[in-house]
């Protein structure tokens, strides 16, 4: 039986980016985020290690701490590392503390002030474990495979849960032998691809109507809505930064104004923002670049609607018979509209 080892400063058992009690990544009734959501399940259900994987701007830890939350060890610590920008002396100092292993002993030796310790009976979460230096990974590799570790000459059961977060590119990355195959296969009992928002686009409006409320609760503001066109435009537009910068331009909207109702003019400059750069000489006059934009904005609803006349209509406050006109003045064919 383990001897019981205290721990010192532990580290804050929460993450530092929670969006209300559920990830605003499992908002939505898509088929994908449905599938995320049954994989959390299992995952938390389990013993094994989790690996998930994501595009950068997905609240990635929000998923960790949602498998911790779930999970039997959700009373325990919650302790997570980056380990990105870090020196191999650095990162393998806060993963185990400064020790001298025992030449005679098979088990890793850890400090009890080190992350591995503090997560005892807990939930350790990795982000961007395929920045871990080769020695560390070898070293966390054979903590995981033993799960105890020596603490102070003593051997301890870790009884932990690992999490870890990366880029997609992990396999490549295996594949190339930058990352160790053994770790990746203990780290990842469970994966989880996390989508992209361009692959959920039926789950932007809900997504961006809980961000707001996320948003205008710690100012202390009165709650703020979207009219049905400017919910059809924040839905129609692909968020290449995906959550976080879905967030960032809805953050901006609530800076610049005092209105509790969110329309269409309040998030053009911010889009525009976030635009590519214009070239040096624009063309066109003013009326021009209206029309241009009433075009493409007019077809990417449509699109996010199917070519669904009255869906798209409904959208955009506007009678169907006044779209069809207007998808005719734009030039906007509509040979594959359907009812």
């Amino acid at each position: 039986m383990p001897t019981p080892v205290a721990l010192s400063n532990p580290p804050p058992r929460h993450p530092r980016h929670t969006f209300g009690s559920r990830s605003v990544e499992l908002v939505g009734e898509s088929a994908a985020v449905r599938r995320v959501d049954e994989l959390i399940r299992r995952a938390a259900s389990a013993d094994g290690g989790v690996l998930i994987t994501a595009e950068p701007g997905v609240a990635v830890e929000s998923i960790a701490y949602e498998i911790h939350a779930r999970g039997r060890g959700s009373r325990g610590p919650y302790v997570t590392v980056e380990c990105q920008n870090g020196d191999a002396a650095r990162i393998d100092r806060l993963l185990c503390g400064a020790t001298d292993a025992p030449p005679d002993s098979d088990l890793e030796t850890v400090s009890s002030d080190s992350r591995v310790a503090s997560a005892r009976g807990g939930t350790l979460y990795l982000r961007d474990i395929i920045d871990l230096p080769a020695a560390v990974q070898a070293k966390l590799a054979r903590i995981v495979r033993d799960d105890q570790v020596l603490i102070d000459g003593v051997a301890v059961a870790l009884s932990w849960r690992l999490v870890a977060s990366s880029a997609p590119s992990i396999d490549a990355d295996v594949q190339a032998h930058r990352f160790r195959l053994d770790l990746c296969r203990r780290v990842s009992t469970t994966r989880i691809d996390l989508p992209s928002l361009r692959e959920r686009p039926e789950d932007v409006p809900a997504i961006a109507i809980r961000l707001l409320e996320d948003i205008c609760q710690p100012r202390r503001t009165a709650p703020r809505t979207f009219t049905n066109a400017a919910l059809a435009l924040v839905g129609a537009i692909s968020w290449p930064g995906n959550v976080a910068e879905l967030r960032a331009a809805l953050e901006r909207v609530v800076a610049d104004s005092d209105d509790e109702v969110i329309q269409i003019e309040h998030l053009l400059p911010v889009l525009r923002l976030q635009a590519p750069a214009a070239s040096a000489t624009p063309l066109g006059n003013l009326r021009d670049a209206r029309l241009k934009f009433e075009r493409e904005y007019v077809t990417s609803v449509l699109q996010h609607y199917g070519w669904r006349m009255a869906d798209a209509a409904r959208a955009l406050g506007m009678q169907r018979p006044n779209l069809y006109r207007k998808a005719r003045q734009l030039g906007i064919p509509l040979m594959r509209a359907t009812e």
